[in-house]
């Protein structure tokens, strides 16, 4: 087990003008689970791939405990890296699969059965030890790809998107084993994915990478209820954070001609993002004009205009719906961007003192 420590780390590709990575800066405790999580093209994997080696660092460190691994081979970093296609030997049975790397390395054989063994049985795999992986399923087949990583007892393990080929129902039950697996055995994990279900889900820590930059590194509910910025409010969260131009005029936030709030921010245009779940159908309230209603049993998801804005609300009522519904918002949960920026702006929340009538 290891720390690691990202230090001003960068890539940048030949012939770019535009980093693909730039100064990221994370420090990642022993035995900590840590998520990258991101759009498509923001980072995350090329940051995990330095990590593992498998690209060049083009400035910054990188720090695997306390060696500085920059120059590295991948085979000299005492890490484990589990892929999203599994990366398993067709010809070689799930035993021979999980031993290669430690019989690559000279390992006993007396050492390799035992810590197969060990692996097997924990991700339950004991029965299948002598199939192929044509034979298994896609959650057996990544199960399968974490055992070999486990046996090696690295100082770190690296996820790139490991249950993006897998369903949705089985995604569920591969998360909850992977972060059982990961707190009993205590590793340090760097862990990357997309699906923001998954981050939150997984994380000690989120880093919510966008353009190649740290947008906000937190705990799950600290980065979900106090976004730093604009992008990271419609990031994490399904549904997304509604994010309505507003202003502030006399210490009065309000929406179009709707005073909302007295608050302590100063005066001018700012944007106003507001959760579902915060909000609710009242007899008073901004008018919503509804235009589509997603029904998930429990509750639905009423998506309307208040305006020319988008806004949608979570509503747990069976009742029928008019076109025009009222919406109350709750004045202590309300969130605050400089326009300009996208930046957070404190005081938020605790800057609201009272509902306007």
């Amino acid at each position: 087990m290891a720390h690691l420590s990202l230090r001003a780390v960068g890539k940048t590709y030949g012939g770019s003008s535009q980093p693909a990575v730039a100064g990221i800066d994370i420090e990642i405790a022993d035995g900590e689970f840590i998520v990258l999580v991101g759009p498509s093209g923001c980072g995350k994997s090329t940051l995990l791939r330095m990590v593992a080696g498998l690209e060049t660092v083009s400035a910054g460190e990188i720090r695997i405990g306390e060696r500085m691994v920059n120059k590295l081979d991948p085979a000299e970093r005492d890490i484990a890296m589990v892929f999203q296609n599994y990366a398993l030997y067709p010809h070689m049975t799930v035993r021979q699969n999980m031993a290669y790397g430690l019989k690559n390395r000279g390992t006993s054989k007396a050492v390799i059965a035992e810590r197969v063994a060990e692996a097997a049985r924990m991700l339950e795999l004991g029965a299948y030890l002598d199939r192929k992986p044509r034979a298994l399923s896609g959650g057996q087949r990544q199960r399968v790809a974490m055992g070999r990583a486990i046996v090696r007892q690295p100082a770190a393990f690296l996820f790139d998107e490991p249950l993006s080929n897998l369903d949705a129902k089985l995604r569920v039950s591969m998360r909850m084993e992977i972060r059982k697996l990961q707190q009993r055995l205590a590793t340090t994990a760097l862990y990357v994915t997309h699906d923001q279900l998954e981050a939150m889900t997984l994380a000690d820590r989120l880093v919510v990478l966008n353009g190649g930059r740290v947008e906000q590194i937190g705990a799950p509910l600290e980065v979900y209820r106090k976004p730093a910025s604009t992008f990271v409010a419609s990031f994490i969260g399904a549904p997304a954070m509604s994010l309505l131009d507003a202003r502030i005029d006399g210490g009065v936030l309000s929406l179009d001609d709707h005073a909302l709030a007295r608050v302590g921010n100063p005066a001018g245009p700012v944007t106003l993002g507001l959760r579902a779940e915060d909000l609710r159908i009242a007899p008073r309230g901004l008018p919503l004009t509804v235009d589509y209603i997603e029904e998930l049993g429990a509750q639905r998801i009423v998506h309307g205009m208040v305006g020319a804005q988008r806004l949608a609300v979570i509503d747990t009522g069976a009742a029928a719906l008019n076109q025009t519904v009222q919406v109350a918002i709750d004045p202590t949960r309300l969130h605050l961007f400089d326009t300009a920026t996208g930046r957070r702006m404190e005081p938020v929340a605790e800057a609201v003192v009272e509902p306007v009538s």
